[in-house]
């Protein structure tokens, strides 16, 4: 990454002053064609078909925000974002498949292929229209419309505000944002309480591209985000689970997940386990870490991520606590069933949880109680459960994290590759070390055996 930001900004060393000079009528930097490093040829094509039908019609059209940033550094964006003069119900009569979304700020999506391309109208300062805030200075409707400096000034962070014209192939900046490219610094635009009251959000979002660019929180920037972070109680448990999804789906889950412990975030998204931690959970922390660690190989190898897995993992230290706590009022299945339900419905307060990813999370949960349970067919059923391969993986993410599991993950993956045969000699073998252990319930204790009443006394000696 740091040799790709050398060379981004290398080309351009030369022609510096001249670069430092050119400057649009509004006052914007212009970074001209021969001094940074985007290429047509990188862009989407659906992206560039529909920046030139909306100059064809008469509009203003550029390519914004990450798609723009993430060229600059050197990396292929899988998205691509559109920003124009033009109003929602124009985009609209100009592209067939457009379909305008959004409640605080409308949107139009235009569906080109597979593709969608998120098109914005050109954003307009707060005073300039009746946005609609809450007591918290929260922005409830905003659709307030101006120039392409206004919606620079608007957006969220100073390397997000970049903007590439396809008129000369030039990179606009109001923001200095090529500056803190260079730097690796995020900032974000305008004063940093006042924007994180705006939308809460931003907090997330700020964590999250710090982590996922490698990039440093501008000390300004970092200063409000622990004072402030309980404004994310305010928004709606959907939004915050999509929200939380985008946090650890990036492909930097690891030092996301870091970000969110350094500055507090985990009492406000995961009161349970925020509470599990700070009482000295590591068995938990070292999970959660391998999850984290696990996922992020996953998305950069192109494979599927459930949620389901991931809330398991985040939330399995509040369950084991609840678990501890209830053991000794009720029987072990009881404890167990109610230590779940009670980290579900706390949760379900904080982010909403869909049953689609809820019902799997609770058989991973579920699986671990029947996984040291083998003897008879009880293995063989367990294995044909739909759901035995999350509950596997997890239970080595357990045992990777320290839990002390008496080999039971080496004896499921020997199990899963055995035959027939050695199935039930591995099932023998451990009914011989002790039936109570391999059937993963506590040895009950035997009282004193009562002598036979028609023994005769001493007949044993």
């Amino acid at each position: 990454m740091l040799k790709r930001l050398l060379n981004l900004f290398t080309s351009g060393a030369k022609d510096s002053s001249k670069a430092s000079n050119t400057r649009t009528s509004d006052g914007a930097a212009l970074i001209p064609r021969d001094q940074h490093n985007i290429s047509r040829k990188n862009i989407s094509p659906a992206a560039i078909k529909i920046i030139k039908q909306l100059e064809d019609a008469g509009f203003a059209a550029y390519l914004v925000g990450g798609g723009v940033r993430d060229l600059l550094l050197g990396n292929h964006p899988k998205d691509f974002d559109v920003a124009t003069n033009a109003k929602p119900e124009e985009v609209k009569r100009i592209f067939r498949s457009a379909r305008i979304v959004g409640r605080r700020f409308q949107i139009v999506h235009v569906r080109m292929g597979r593709e969608v391309i998120e098109v914005t109208t050109f954003r307009g300062h707060h005073e300039e229209s009746s946005s609609v805030r809450s007591e918290d200075g929260m922005l409830l409707r905003d659709n307030v419309y101006g120039t392409l400096e206004t919606d620079a000034m608007r957006r969220d962070f100073t390397v997000n505000a970049l903007y590439y014209t396809l008129k000369d192939f030039s990179v606009i900046d109001y923001c200095n944002g090529m500056e803190d490219l260079k730097q690796r610094t995020l900032r974000i635009i305008g004063d940093p309480a006042t924007r994180y009251k705006e939308d809460p959000v931003r907090i997330l979002r700020a964590l999250r591209f710090a982590a996922k660019l490698g990039f440093n929180l501008e000390p300004k920037t970092a200063k409000p985000i622990r004072e402030l972070s309980g404004l994310l109680l305010n928004v709606s448990d959907a939004r915050l689970f999509e929200e939380v999804l985008k946090l650890f789906l990036g492909g930097s889950a690891t030092a996301t997940f870091n970000l969110m412990r350094e500055y507090d975030l985990l009492t406000h998204l995961f009161p349970g386990t925020d509470k599990a931690l700070k009482a000295g959970d590591e068995i938990g922390a070292n999970l959660i870490e391998q999850c984290m660690i696990n996922t992020d190989k996953r998305i950069r190898g192109d494979k599927t991520v459930t949620p389901a897995f991931i809330y398991a993992a985040l939330l399995w230290p509040a369950l084991q606590q609840q678990f501890t706590l209830l053991s000794g009022q009720m029987t072990p299945t009881q404890a167990w069933g109610q230590a779940a339900q009670n980290v579900i419905n706390q949760q379900l307060t904080r982010t909403a949880v869909p049953k689609r990813f809820l019902i799997p999370m609770r058989e991973i949960w579920d699986l671990q109680q029947r996984l040291p349970s083998r003897l008879g067919m009880r293995a063989l059923r367990t294995l044909d459960h739909p759901r035995f391969r999350a509950a596997y993986d997890f239970l080595l993410m357990r045992e990777a994290a320290g839990e002390a599991l008496d080999g039971l993950g080496v004896w499921w993956t020997n199990y899963q590759t055995a035959n027939d045969e050695e199935r039930e000699q591995m099932v023998k073998d451990i009914g011989k070390q002790g039936g109570a252990k391999a059937a993963g319930k506590p040895r009950r204790r035997r009282g004193p055996r009562k002598p036979k009443t028609d023994a005769a006394p001493g007949g044993n000696e």
